[in-house]
């Protein structure tokens, strides 16, 4: 049989059958082991997605969602006019930019170091003491910072007092918000983020720092030239992934954190539907305010994927 009559066979349609048949055979253990992740998914991420259609309803719980009125975009319209959506818009943004800004870098750092340690003892030590927070609750991890920043007894306060200063009431002044959410996002998230990185690292071939040591290379040149390269597929993943989470700023940790003295720097979009949709029972307009979150986040997606497949080849899909 040649070539072509071979791939004529296999284009059958009995061999595909045939073919699928065993692929899913092959992989009946792992398709077992994904089920409860599909389940998970199908039941808490895509059926409740039908709910985004009283977004363009004036819902009524006692109607029910098809016997409500239809309005289309009342409440998108009504949204964009509101004086508060500029505000929203500016904190949701740069509570992610500065996320990213300065929390994206944090773990290539740690890692870059960590890689260059000599003492395996105190490589793991650092380890597993930067990962720590990483498994602490946001409850826990906003009560460890309000006891921190206490004007009356907390450290940073008292270290304030003691250069001859005042207290500050940080938690009260809108300008310390975003740097409080931001410093405490990565004081919880370098370690987790190392790991990751750290993987990679691994994967890179010891043979090329052998040949980098042949050449005279230091240490600076061996990282810059050879460890660097090394993690750029995987920090520009991690990085499409940071930027299309860029609306999803956290709201526990925002809504522990903020209080009606900081909501012109704190105030969200998750926070805001929160307070419009459950504490003030308007469904629809907040339905219509976390579908535009949604898509805006889709959209910022879908231009870093593509923007990192034009620059270094490396993309989600």
């Amino acid at each position: 049989m040649n070539n072509t009559e071979f791939q004529a066979a296999r284009n059958r349609p009995g061999v595909e059958r045939q073919s699928f048949k065993k692929r899913l055979s092959d992989a009946k253990f792992l398709l077992i082991l994904f089920a409860p992740a599909m389940v998970f998914y199908i039941l808490f991420e895509y059926l409740p997605m039908f709910g985004l259609v009283i977004a363009f309803k004036d819902y009524n719980a006692f109607k029910g969602v098809w016997a409500s009125e239809w309005v289309g975009f009342k409440y998108f319209s009504y949204f964009f006019q509101n004086p508060d959506f500029l505000v929203l818009l500016k904190n949701t943004l740069l509570l992610g930019f500065y996320s990213i800004l300065f929390g994206f870098p944090a773990p290539i750092l740690l890692a870059l170091l960590m890689n260059e340690l000599r003492s395996i003892f105190f490589k793991r030590f650092v380890q597993t003491v930067s990962y720590l927070p990483h498994f602490i609750s946001n409850v826990i991890m906003v009560s460890m910072i309000i006891m921190f920043l206490s004007p009356t007894s907390g450290m940073i306060n008292q270290i304030v007092q003691w250069f001859g200063g005042d207290p500050i009431y940080f938690l009260s002044k809108p300008e310390y918000f975003r740097t409080i959410y931001v410093t405490s996002g990565i004081w919880q998230g370098v370690g987790w983020g190392t790991i990751i990185y750290l993987a990679a690292l691994s994967s890179i071939d010891p043979h090329l720092y052998e040949a980098a040591e042949i050449d005279g290379a230091g240490r600076w040149k061996k990282m810059w030239h050879i460890t660097l390269p090394g993690i750029v597929p995987v920090m520009f993943i991690l990085l499409i992934l940071n930027v299309g989470s860029l609306m999803s700023t956290s709201f526990e940790k925002v809504y522990l954190l903020y209080n009606p003295l900081v909501y012109s720097t704190a105030d969200i979009f998750s926070t805001y539907t929160y307070r419009v949709g459950l504490l003030q029972g308007n469904f629809s307009y907040s339905t219509a305010i976390g579908m535009f979150n949604g898509i805006t986040s889709f959209l910022l997606l879908y231009a870093a994927n593509f923007a990192a497949k034009k620059i270094k080849q490396v993309s989600l899909w």
